[in-house]
């Protein structure tokens, strides 16, 4: 029983104390006049009166009434009912409010609005003040209050005759019923008759119409996404203009959260002066008035629902986890029957008639049970995760959130784990848990109509039936007597607040009340307290929770079958049988991914433990721990699904001996797994312990169970643990004072020793074996930060590890023993103090266990350290021999195999992932280091794959990166330090060392490949040591000096060229570009031969008058550069012997630079003008960047324009800034005279072209500038060309273009050269309309009238120009990219080709999203524009002058690129050969330092400008693939060994360079016998001797054709190079290595007949496709070579094979009138892209190989009439065979032959052929293939022969004759006896010939 108000209070308007326009409440009157002991008077009524503030009202509003909520202290609520009216305000109040008129004014119009009447009464000017009667109460019955309030109010406005203070009185003495679903009928003395029901059970809360009404003001997804907001603990404000609506939606919200009880700050309305609790940081659920909205704006983590307006905002910062699926979708769902059952009929043809819709107070029910029955669904079989840690004195009870997470499959969900954490549900538990008590509704839901809910699901009718029955329910137990409701209260009259009050509100009779008051509670002590009795009982845990079946799709599903492996290979392990259980080891392995099957192995392995203990041999125990670790590597921290509670017992159970005395156990190899440092994971492994033995206390020792299954679900028919523990709460009040004191006891020591047991435990589990070693506590974040380690997930979770590098504070890193003892110590003593205080320890013993817990992890350390001992001397594992690796001739070992797993690089391929194939990595295998490069070499360590070595290598020189990295090792799953090392050439090693590699030897090995990747000096490279080192097995040959030798010149040209440059110190290791200061100027008179000082080396003994013919020696091997050929070829210009020149050629070869004085980074021997002199070049020199001043470098045969190549321009002043420190003379004439001279050299150009040699220099097109190129102001007419507008469409075109544009892969992108380049095109409107796929428009659109040069520059140079009245050259700005772009742009592309990790999309889309980051393809596009471009200006007539950057990268892509355009003489083998090494090397591209070859490039990295230049060529090889001699092979070959360091040919910066190391200038007669090859084409030409690799069959070439391919990024591809790898050999560059792995032997057929085809499969990523499939051509040039060796016959080479079969196509295709040529390599299509189809059919005569040429023309052919002619064609590779003359088949006819052993008799066609003198064979007589071929020079004998088995039946056995030859004996059988005396005579007579 309960009083129904406790206290009544008259609130009126009081003047505010400061003086301030607004009134405060004044509480006139309270009754009683003394707190309630139980109950003290509420502080701050008087805010929650008024909650907008008190002000006076210009009218007299009529009364309002609204409940407030307090809450005290105590967390009990107070409801405030509050009945406002006005009365006329008193003078005082007025004088207050006339002070602020204004202010108070604006405040009625903000905060009073609603307040004002149309009415006005009493005289204008009167104002009015608020009173207020409130009631408060503990209970909540607002229509009771309301009543009551209103009675009051009714009698003073009315006037009733009825004592007020009466009323007061009874009301305060009014006691009824809490619940229990009686009735009590009340009246206040006044006529009145009010009727109180009491709810049936008080824990279900009452919502009369809040939830309902919630609804319709927000909708549903807005209230439930509010229901997700406030059960996962955030701030919600509900914000309304009316104070009833807060409340009711406040109260509505707290409904649907039952069966949780919301326990933060909950203040339905909020008074305006503590709006500064909005700001509080702990979650709320708070209602303002909608006036005050504005307060609210900044609120940035408030969730705001605005019930008039129907929204709610969820602030940006704000996430609500909504409900997980399907729960969300389902509840959306069946809300929406509820609140619109109309919605289904909606679509009906013929609807049916509408059932009226429940009523307001049914469909709140309704609303209610739907989330009733949410909350059923979200937490069923909460009880089965309910640990009872105490029953007695008072339950304990603790709750497994982990196993309820696993069990239910929500472990990733985030809705359900901040429930779970929340304090909501800390409530639910210590109040729900508790299994003996009254239940309600919600247990009855939980336990018992689960299975019906779960089937119910597909069936919405039968949801809404159940939403409907609880519906049902939950309005009974708020009206149980629904009928009875009759109320009987007065109310006043219409409009009665706007008549007059006869008076303001009585003040009451204080003594009154009070006498009424005491007489009614000295009445109550008197009478008996009527306590109903709680019907308790206990509660029912419904069906144990079903796991929800494994989320997990295919892979990791486990069947029976999976179970059944991981059962078997226990029971081999335990039976001995080793090599079985090895056998399915991995299947095991990879099973236990699945949840059942690592149960299935804790509940196995728990079989075989007898009393707690089982000792294994030394290969059991790795097995079991191997397993143990597997299925742990996979548990959370929380270990959802108790695997790690499984196998806890387990660890401390399985053990070995390892000598008398000394034990291992499991748990010091299992000990690297994050749950084992998660105190929440310990805690609950705590309660189910103390959960097992506390119930094994009062169970009969006949039910009682092995304690050591942690937590299980019992078996059928036992009592559970809360059974128990009901059973024993029930009987508890009955037991004696003693008995209970015993209970207790027991208890508390049953916990007390399990604290213990754990403390030991824990120590096993937290303690390394080598505690030495405290790398185990750096990985465990538990331990990790142990003075800050919470119990909160985060601190717990693995992430803090990992991010911790090794010397933080917090880790262990340098640490001692003592720091390990202690981090140990110090997390297992706050477990203890934690459970200990939960679980009721007594305070002794606590203080015990905290003397104890250091004592036991001393021990055990101690322990330990014996154990470790010991297990360091076990005989190791045998481990796989490590494979040795093949080494090059003249690499060595530098450091031996260290034993590692190379690990996958986030390439699918290679992990057998969506391209299939066997996961070939990890590979167990080593590691070598030798001086030329890193190798693996290893084997899958998945047995599956079978004994495939695994080998991946690259030069040590390629090497971009190298880290230490920690992973998991792939087997044992143990962490490891390992190594990242990536390379250039796109290899990744992503190794793990093995434990036997200790941390001294892996930092050596990084050592000592630090050391050969940046060596100090070039010189220490391995393509120097090669040749030095003598060969193993050869003795070292002395050198013979043999006078004056070339290396002496050498010496002594690099020494002269020091002197003249005016350089006085020692040679520097790395080039650098001379820096201003050191530029002396060379003698004047450059003509004659360098005059010479005497001072000579000290190693030189050559006199100085020997010096004129070396200057001359030196001229010569100059003039055999690759440079000068290529000059001669080109005929710019000739160099005879007395250096004279042929004045006619308007450019000569000047040796001006012969000592490198000039320009360092040049060749020396430059193309210049004829006009120019010698010594002008010095000075033109200095405008350059590097000295690099304008040379030729190639004219076009054709059109006689000439490409140039230089460095940038120096910048403004630059020029200026050199003649002031060079010479005396004055600055300003020099600098003037020097850019003039560079004026006059650019006239000197073009007046060398024949277009443009008149000697007026006229040109005829306006408007053309020239340049001055020097340092000067810039002028704002200087005139750049931009595209400008595209009228050559109509332009008149020359006849036929000539050239040939890309393949027709039609591009979407148009816009030709509108990039950055093309708008700065040169020409005023040159250019067409743009085409498609990046190709410029026709060549018909480059006009005559054009510039006779053209200068490509960078944008930012070419500022400072002015203009010149002669027009003869013009400026092209372009934007290029520098090289630190390329740089960057190239780590991209690495990263994107090889990962390094998997990564976290699978799929396509990833490579190409970040290859499209790295931006390679866009330079690559840019590149090949302004080739293009360049190519285009040449075709036209104009010369061009590329003068980018440096002039050594960009400039040297593009020039090279021209050229090989332009020129079809650079797309063969030599010509390449030429063109690389003439415009990279000799024209000094710094691949040193490009390549960071040494120690002093460190720091500048790794920039790929030639693998760039050889991508582009790669991508026009693949457009034109006709055009060019070489495969793409061979530029992967030399992208390959331009980092590889192997050959010399791409070391060092320059030919200076190269002379100054002696490198130049090999010596003539100096090798003797092999050698290893230093130079890269020599290799290249060794090679391309004996294999067509290099070699492209569809090479047939059209003479004078200029390439011009599309170069937009859709019409780019990625480069092979890149992706593809071989993990059978290694990187197939290196042709020795690729050759040794033996091909499978393929079955010879003795008779010299083809092989047999044999099946080979080929992996992806394994396999060299190439080398497992060749090519046809390269097929039958094998089977030629094959078949003349097997004839006895040298060889021939394959080169002049290919060569005849050619020329005999070419033949065989003239006469042959029929449709097209069947040339095999001549095509009919001139001007179009002619793509070569390869056939290759494998039919019963052997390869058939059918070339067609398939041409966008329509020729008078179809395809396959010319696919026939090819196939036609195609026997003449067999012409040196046979020929058509009819006179070489001497004799021909059938005979049977005997194959070779075990083979049949086969009739066979033979010729006998007198001219060749052989017997050749074939199928049938129209073959044309020969299947055999018998030299006559090797017949010994025929003699007559006898039939053997399988011979002929029908034939005679005279008609069987023998051929013996040196090799072997042929078996022939002739049809009859006449034809085989035929044949021996015809056989015979051609011997006898012979």
């Amino acid at each position: 029983m309960a009083r129904l108000a406790d206290y009544f209070v008259l609130v009126a308007f009081g003047p505010h104390p400061r003086g301030s326009g607004e009134g405060q409440g004044q509480i006139l009157q309270r009754f009683p006049e003394k707190d309630w002991e139980d109950n003290p008077f509420p502080q701050g009524i008087e805010l929650f009166c008024q909650p907008s503030g008190w002000q006076l009202c210009p009218e007299r509003n009529p009364p309002t009434f609204f409940v407030a909520v307090l809450t005290d202290i105590n967390s009990e609520r107070h409801y405030c009912a509050c009945l406002t009216f006005w009365e006329p305000a008193e003078p005082t109040q007025e004088a207050v409010c006339l002070e602020d008129a204004a202010g108070r004014e604006e405040e009625a119009d903000e905060g009073g609005s609603g307040r004002l009447s149309p009415g006005t009464s009493g005289p204008p000017g009167q104002l009015f003040a608020p009173k207020t009667l409130v009631l408060v109460s503990r209970l909540d019955h607002v229509e009771v209050f309301r009543n009551s309030l209103g009675l009051i109010y009714t009698i003073h406005v009315e006037g009733l005759n009825v004592g007020l203070e009466t009323v007061v009185g009874n009301l305060l003495t009014c006691i009824i019923p809490l619940a229990g679903g009686s009735q009590r009928t009340i009246s206040l003395g006044a006529g009145d008759r009010q009727v109180i029901q009491t709810p049936l059970t008080d824990s279900l809360p009452i919502s009369r119409c809040s939830v309902a009404l919630l609804f319709r003001q927000l909708g549903i997804t807005n209230v439930l996404s509010l229901f997700c907001a406030a059960l996962t603990e955030h701030k919600v404000l509900f914000l309304s203009r009316s104070y009833q609506r807060l409340s009711d939606a406040c109260r509505g919200l707290l409904a649907l959260l039952f069966p949780l009880r919301y326990s933060f700050t909950y203040v339905p309305i909020l008074p305006a002066q503590l709006l500064e609790v909005l700001s509080t940081p702990t979650p709320f659920i708070i209602g303002v008035n909608a006036a005050f909205q504005a307060e609210t704006q900044e609120l940035l983590d408030v969730i705001v629902a605005d019930l008039d307006g129907g929204t709610v905002t969820v602030p940006e910062c704000v996430h609500i986890p909504p409900l997980p699926e399907p729960l969300q979708s389902q509840t959306h769902s069946v809300l929406s029957m509820v609140l619109d059952p109309e919605l289904e009929l909606a679509d009906l043809a013929f609807p049916t008639p509408t059932t009226p819709s429940s009523s307001l107070k049914m469909q709140d029910k309704e609303l209610r049970a739907v989330f009733l029955r949410l909350f059923a669904q979200l937490l069923q079989g909460y009880r089965w995760c309910l640990h009872m840690v105490r029953i007695h004195p008072e339950p304990v009870i603790r709750f497994h959130k982990a196993a309820f997470l696993g069990q239910r499959g929500l472990v990733e969900d985030d809705f359900l784990m901040k429930v779970l954490e929340g304090m909501a549900f800390a409530g639910f538990v210590s109040e729900r848990g508790v299994p003996y008590r009254p239940t309600d509704l919600f247990d009855e839901l939980v336990a018992h109509e689960v299975a019906r809910m779960r089937a119910d699901e597909s069936h919405p009718q039968r949801v809404l039936r159940h939403v409907k029955e609880l519906a049902e329910q939950l309005y009974k137990n708020e009206n149980p007597y629904p009928a009875v409701a009759m109320h009987k209260v007065q109310r006043p009259g219409e409009a009665s607040h706007l008549r007059r009050a006869p008076r303001p509100f009585p003040r009451l009779d204080e003594g009154m009340v009070q006498w009424i008051v005491d007489q009614a509670t000295a009445k109550m002590q008197g009478a008996p307290p009527a306590v109903k009795a709680e019907r308790r009982t206990t509660v029912p845990s419904g069906p144990p929770m079903t796991a929800i079946l494994e989320r997990s799709s295919g892979l990791h599903g486990n069947s029976a079958r999976r179970l059944e492996v991981v059962r078997n290979c226990i029971s081999y392990v335990f039976e001995g049988k080793m090599l079985e259980a090895k056998k399915l080891l991995p299947a095991v392995l990879r099973a236990l991914k699945g949840r059942a099957a690592r149960r299935c192995l804790a509940q196995e392995l728990h079989l075989h433990v007898q009393q707690n203990r089982a000792v294994l041999d030394h290969q059991q125990f790795d097995f079991v721990v191997r397993m143990m670790n597997c299925c742990l590597q996979d548990c959370t921290s929380l270990d959802e699904h108790g695997i790690a509670a499984a196998l806890l017992p387990l660890v401390t159970a399985f053990c070995r001996k390892l000598s008398p005395g000394v034990t291992q156990f499991a748990y010091s190899c299992v000990q690297e797994h994050v749950v084992w440092s998660t105190p929440q994971f310990w805690e609950a492994m705590f309660y189910g312990d103390v959960q097992t033995h506390i119930r094994a206390l009062y169970l009969e020792p006949a039910e009682d169970r092995d304690p050591s299954q942690g937590w299980e679900e019992p078996a059928e028919g036992e009592r559970s643990a809360l059974d128990v523990a009901s059973e024993q709460r029930r009987l508890w009040p009955m037991l004696s004072r003693e008995k209970q004191q015993e209970l207790v006891q027991k208890e508390e020591s049953t916990v007390f020793s399990q604290a213990i047991h754990y403390a030991n435990r824990m120590s096993y589990l937290l303690l390394p074996l080598d505690s030495s070693k405290s790398r185990l506590l750096r990985e465990r974040a538990g331990l990790g930060d142990l003075e800050s380690a919470s119990n909160s997930l985060v601190t717990s979770s693995m992430a803090g590890s990992v991010a911790e590098s090794y010397d933080t504070e917090s880790g262990f890193e340098d640490a001692e023993t003592c720091d390990v003892a202690g981090a140990v110590v110090r997390f297992i003593n706050r477990f203890v103090d934690k459970v200990c205080t939960e679980s009721g320890v007594t305070s002794d013993h606590l203080k015990g266990l905290h003397v104890m817990v250091p004592d036991i992890v001393q021990m055990h350390i101690e322990t330990l350290e014996a154990v470790h001992r010991e297990s360091k001397r076990l005989p190791p594992i045998q481990k796989p021999k490590l494979l040795r690796p093949h080494l090059l001739p003249g690499e060595e070992c530098v450091l031996d195999g260290l034993r590692v797993y190379l690990l996958p690089d986030g390439r699918e391929e290679g992990s057998g992932g969506s391209g299939g194939g066997p996961a070939v990595l990890p590979a167990e295998g080593a590691v070598f280091l030798t001086t030329y490069r890193v190798i693996f070499t290893g084997m899958p360590t998945d047995p599956l794959v079978g004994e495939q070595v695994v080998v991946r290598s690259f030069p040590v020189a390629a090497l971009t990166k190298e880290k230490r990295i920690s992973v998991l090792t792939p087997v044992d799953q143990i962490p490891q330090d390992g190594l990242h090392l990536r390379s250039c050439t796109f290899q990744l090693l992503k190794m793990a060392f093995d434990e036997e590699v200790g941390s001294e030897k892996a930092e050596l090995f990084r050592k000592q490949l630090h050391k050969l990747r940046y060596p100090l000096d070039i010189r220490s490279t391995f393509a120097f040591t090669l040749g030095s080192g003598h060969m193993p097995g050869r003795p070292p040959r002395a050198t013979k000096d043999k006078g004056p030798s070339l290396r002496t010149l050498s010496r002594n040209l690099v020494k002269n060229a020091k002197k003249t440059m005016g350089r006085q110190h020692v040679t520097r290791k790395k080039y650098n570009p001379p820096s201003y200061e050191h530029r002396g100027q060379p003698p004047e008179d450059q003509e004659d031969a360098i005059s010479v000082s005497e001072e000579l080396e000290p190693g030189t003994l050559t006199p100085a008058s020997a010096l004129k013919p070396s200057d001359r020696m030196t001229m010569s091997s100059l003039v055999e550069r690759a440079c000068c050929r290529d000059y001669q070829r080109l005929g710019l210009g000739t160099l005879s012997s007395s250096l004279s020149r042929a004045k006619s050629e308007p450019f000569r070869i000047s040796p001006v630079n012969r000592m490198y004085a000039i320009c360092r980074s040049y060749p020396g021997l430059l193309i210049v003008p004829q006009s120019v002199q010698d010594n002008a070049l010095q000075r033109v020199s200095r405008c350059y960047r590097q000295n690099r001043f304008p040379v030729v470098c190639w004219r076009s045969g054709r059109s006689k324009a000439v490409l140039l190549r230089s460095g940038g321009l120096h910048g403004k002043g630059v020029v200026g800034l050199f003649k002031a420190q060079n010479t005396p003379s004055p600055g300003q004439s020099q600098a003037d005279s020097s850019s003039l001279e560079q004026e006059k050299y650019l006239q000197a150009v073009v007046s060398s072209m024949p277009r443009y040699a008149d000697a007026s220099g006229r040109n005829t097109l306006s408007g053309f500038s020239s340049a001055h190129m020097g340092g000067h102001v810039p002028s704002p007419r200087a005139r750049v060309t931009t595209l400008s507008n595209p009228m050559a469409a109509s332009a008149s075109r020359r006849t036929a273009p000539r050239g040939k544009w890309g393949s027709v892969r039609a591009s979407g992108r148009s816009g030709g050269l509108s990039g950055d380049v093309g708008s700065r095109l040169a020409g005023r409107d040159m250019l067409g309309p743009p085409q498609a796929n990046g190709a410029p428009p026709d060549p018909g659109f480059l006009r005559p009238q054009r510039a006779a040069l053209y200068i490509i520059g960078d944008k930012a140079q070419l500022k400072g120009v002015r203009p010149d009245p002669l027009q003869q050259w013009e400026l092209v700005p372009i934007e290029v990219f520098e090289a630190r772009q390329v740089k960057t742009s190239f780590k991209k592309l690495l990263k994107a080709c090889v990962p390094g990790c998997q990564a976290l999309e699978s799929g396509p889309t990833s490579f190409l999203r970040s290859l499209e980051d790295s931006e390679w393809l866009t330079q690559i596009h840019k590149l090949l524009q302004v080739s293009v471009l360049v190519v285009e200006l040449l075709d036209s007539g104009s010369s061009v002058l590329v003068s980018l950057e440096d002039g050594w990268d960009i400039t040297t892509q593009v020039v090279s690129l021209v050229q090989l355009l332009s020129d079809p003489f650079y797309r063969t083998l030599e010509g390449f050969r030429l063109l690389v090494e003439k415009e990279w090397l000799s024209f000094g591209h710094r691949f040193s330092h490009r390549g960071a070859h040494t120690l002093a490039g460190q720091s500048s990295g790794f920039t790929p400008v030639f693998l760039q230049f050889l991508d582009c060529v790669h991508q026009v090889h693949l457009q034109f693939p006709m055009e060019f001699e070489f495969s793409p092979f061979y530029l992967k070959f030399l992208g390959y060994h331009h980092v590889s360091r192997r050959f010399r040919t791409f070391l060092l910066d320059s030919d200076y360079e190269r002379i100054e190391q002696g490198l130049l200038y090999e010596e003539k007669g100096e090798r003797k016998g092999p050698q290893a090859c230093r130079s890269v084409w020599e290799y290249v030409d060794r090679l391309s001797k004996r294999t067509p690799v290099f070699y492209n069959y569809m090479y047939a070439p059209e003479d004078t054709e200029v390439l011009r391919p599309y170069s937009n990024v859709s019409n780019l591809k990625v480069w092979d190079f890149y992706t593809e790898e071989t993990l059978a050999q290694g990187p197939p560059y290196d042709w020795e290595l690729a050759q040794v792995s033996p091909e499978p032997p393929e079955e010879e057929r003795p008779d010299g007949g083809a092989p047999q085809s044999r099946r080979r499969v080929v992996w992806p990523c394994y396999d060299s496709r190439p080398r497992a499939q060749p090519d046809a051509i390269s097929r039958l040039l094998e089977e030629l070579q094959r078949l003349e060796t097997e004839l006895g016959r040298p060889p021939e080479r394959w080169k002049d094979n290919w060569d005849r079969v050619k020329a005999a196509q070419r033949l065989e295709g003239r006469p042959d009138g029929r449709g097209t040529p069947s040339s095999l390599l001549v095509s009919s299509v001139p001007h179009h892209r002619r793509s070569l189809g390869v056939y290759l059919q494998e039919g019963p005569v052997g390869s058939t190989l059918s070339l067609s040429l398939d041409s966008d023309q329509s020729s008078g052919s179809t395809t396959s009439s010319s696919r026939q002619a090819a196939r036609r064609s195609t026997s003449t590779l067999y012409s040196q065979f046979q020929t058509a003359e009819s006179e070489n088949r001497s004799y021909e006819g059938t005979l049977y032959k005997k194959g070779a052993f075990m083979k049949p008799w086969k009739a066979r066609w033979f010729v006998l052929d007198k001219t060749k003198h052989q017997l050749r064979y074939y199928d049938h007589r129209m073959d044309t293939e020969c299947k055999g071929v018998i030299d006559l020079a090797e017949v010994e004998a025929v003699v007559s022969g006898t039939p053997t088995m399988g011979a002929p039946k029908t034939v005679d056995e005279k008609a069987f004759f023998d051929v013996k030859t040196t090799r072997r004996v042929y078996n022939f059988c002739a049809q009859d006896v006449p034809s085989a005396q035929q044949w021996v005579d015809q056989i015979q007579s051609c011997l006898s010939d012979a």
